[in-house]
């Protein structure tokens, strides 16, 4: 009995120090190539599982302010890339507000860094805009739970759940949203420089935008050949690793994604974080900021 407790022991003991040599390890190539494990808490959402909690949820609409005006999901709130950007000091357009910035108009909200949120849009006419707003909120280190409505509001609508139509007025509690940067979301134009020969550049523009101009090296995939189907839905973990494969995108290498200005880039990136793979980039000064270096 005794000699069987000692082997038990010595198995665990064993198991234990796999684990923590693996961890250390882990650790060490984490520092060694500069990369990181990504923490979130980003997933996805069905409509039907939201439609039966939507007390549960604060809900922001990613597309132009105009078409939540149209119609939307009741109680969301309007959240668009096109309020929260700006022409800097430099003249690049469409650069995101400063974390602080967000802070206070997600607090205007009544959003703090801890309130669960899903983010939806319908792809083409936020131009990828929910994608834009789930990086941001990670940008900002949002530590409750971020869904993307599957399907976005096309697949909403396809299930008759009610849209509300007009600017809707809430009743809304400001708090303090306490933002922690994660900046290695983001890249630099000064860092894309250094860093070109170590990660893999990802080009979401059209064709016709890249034959006009592009980032030597980088890899043309259409930020359209990320979602498919009519409702436009996120590629699945298979076939959004068989579209980077079909293109040479080196998966042991961080990606970096980039468009005009970070909208459409953040979308492949949601994406592609959807699918578990190792943590991507989001070049949010984009083409704009690139051609002004």
């Amino acid at each position: 009995m005794l000699k069987g407790n000692i082997q038990v022991r010595s198995r665990l003991e064993g198991c234990a120090l796999k684990v923590a040599i693996s961890l250390i390890l882990g650790i060490f190539i984490m520092l060694l190539t500069g990369s990181k494990i990504f923490a979130g808490n980003l997933g996805l959402i069905e409509p039907h599982v939201l439609n039966r909690d939507l007390s549960g949820w604060v809900i922001l609409d990613a597309r132009p302010r105009s078409e939540w005006i149209a119609g939307h999901i009741p109680g969301a709130l309007s959240f668009s890339w096109e309020d929260y950007t700006r022409t800097d000091e430099k003249g690049v357009p469409y650069r995101v507000w400063s974390p602080q910035e967000l802070a206070t108009a997600l607090g205007k909200m009544g959003i703090n860094e801890n309130t669960p949120l899903v983010v939806y849009g319908d792809a083409e006419k936020s131009w990828g805009g929910e994608g834009w707003d789930c990086w941001v909120l990670e940008w900002i280190g949002h530590k409750g739970p971020i869904r993307l409505l599957a399907g976005g509001i096309q697949s909403w609508k396809s299930n008759n759940y009610p849209i509300k139509d007009g600017a809707e007025k809430l009743s809304l509690r400001p708090v303090q949203y306490k933002f922690k940067l994660e900046s290695y979301l983001d890249i630099s134009t000064e860092e894309l420089e250094r860093q070109k020969s170590n990660v893999v550049i990802v080009d979401t523009r059209s064709a016709l935008e890249r034959f006009k101009g592009r980032i030597p090296g980088s890899i043309h995939i259409n930020w359209q050949d990320f979602y498919t189907g009519k409702e436009r839905r996120p590629l699945t973990p298979d076939a959004l690793k068989k579209l980077l494969q079909g293109h040479d995108v080196d998966l042991s290498k961080p990606v970096v994604y980039y468009c005009t200005g970070g909208i459409r880039s953040a979308y492949a990136w949601v994406v592609h974080q959807l699918a578990g793979l190792p943590t991507a980039r989001n070049y949010e000064g984009g083409f704009e900021a690139w051609k002004r270096r």
